[in-house]
């Protein structure tokens, strides 16, 4: 699948969180998914009416989302494995075009059924606990794929998550709080990832390595230390952690690579295999900026990974 590196996505994102790039020369082509599903009836953990989202509908940077669902990409030749697909930023928004349905069109390519997941930002005026808003949606996306897994063609036993920096960070709670119970679901299956992929994620929310614009969205600049640890995902690994295979550019100016470290050490120190790659330039995004367009060079590895431990035949 090829890709743009200078995508309005990023641009959006990018004004969020500091950066800059120049105007792409023409807007990709949205990937159509198959069909998009709602994840709730009455969506847990809300309250007073549904906010109105103006911000819906923009596929390159949502900043709103009501309610949350998944857009569903067929493998082109299905091995039996799915991943959903977790855009990030930082909590403020969706990078759904880029690291979203995108994602999910190079997952089909390779024979993985991908489900895009469009989760709820953090917001206390619409959630009864902003902090685990996120969770409910991810641990309901989980259970959703894995309790249609017969319709769907796919192994209950090889599902996985994939997320981008503050998607990133989803994933890997998702991965280490899959049995918190912060809703009632009415899937009775295990909410836990077989696998995570996790692409310059924020890990840890202790202020002098984290992401700051994630951690104040998520669990606010003077957050206790109970819950910095409570979402510092390093803190919470055992050895039921799913098997994890990171990426990160060692000059991200925006998520520092040590969040990656971090998750890896606590991943081998737990008995639980994990795979990191480290890049010398891509900055956040790994954008390689002197090209324009190429496919996204983590792939492969991500790929042979994913192959090497037959979640993809």
């Amino acid at each position: 699948m090829k890709r743009l590196s200078t995508l309005t996505a990023a641009i959006v994102a990018a004004m969020i969180c500091g950066e800059t790039f120049a105007q792409p020369p023409q807007m990709p082509k949205a990937p159509e998914p198959a069909k998009t599903i709602e994840l709730f009836t009455k969506i847990p953990g809300a309250k007073g009416a549904p906010k109105e989202c103006k911000g819906d509908d923009n596929i390159f940077f949502m900043r709103c989302v009501s309610t949350p669902s998944l857009a569903y990409f067929p493998a082109k030749e299905p091995s039996g494995s799915a991943v959903i697909v977790i855009p990030g930023g930082g909590y403020a928004g969706l990078t759904y075009m880029f690291e979203g349905l995108q994602t999910a069109e190079w997952l089909s390519s390779i024979g993985v059924s991908a489900f895009v997941l469009k989760y709820r930002l953090p917001e206390d005026q619409y959630m009864q606990d902003r902090t685990v808003g996120p969770l409910i949606d991810a641990q309901q996306a989980v259970r959703y794929v894995r309790a249609n897994a017969k319709e769907y063609g796919i192994d209950p036993e090889k599902i996985g998550v994939i997320g981008f920096s503050a998607g990133g960070h989803l994933a890997s709670v998702v991965s280490t709080h899959y049995d918190d119970q912060v809703y009632q679901s009415e899937y009775k299956v295990s909410a836990r990832p077989d696998f995570a992929i996790l692409i310059y994620p924020v890990i840890t929310m202790e202020p002098e390595t984290t992401h700051m614009g994630s951690r104040e969205a998520l669990i606010g600049k003077d957050a206790p230390q109970s819950l910095t640890d409570k979402f510092s995902s390093d803190k919470q690994v055992t050895k039921n952690t799913p098997p994890s295979f990171l990426v990160h550019a060692l000059d991200d100016n925006l998520v520092p690579y040590v969040n990656s470290i971090m998750y890896t050490n606590a991943l081998r120190k737990n008995g639980v295999q994990a795979e990191l790659h480290l890049y010398a330039q891509g900055d956040h995004g790994l954008r390689v900026k002197e090209q324009t367009d190429t496919q996204a060079f983590w792939h492969d590895a991500c790929e042979k990974w994913m192959r090497m431990n037959k979640w993809v035949k």
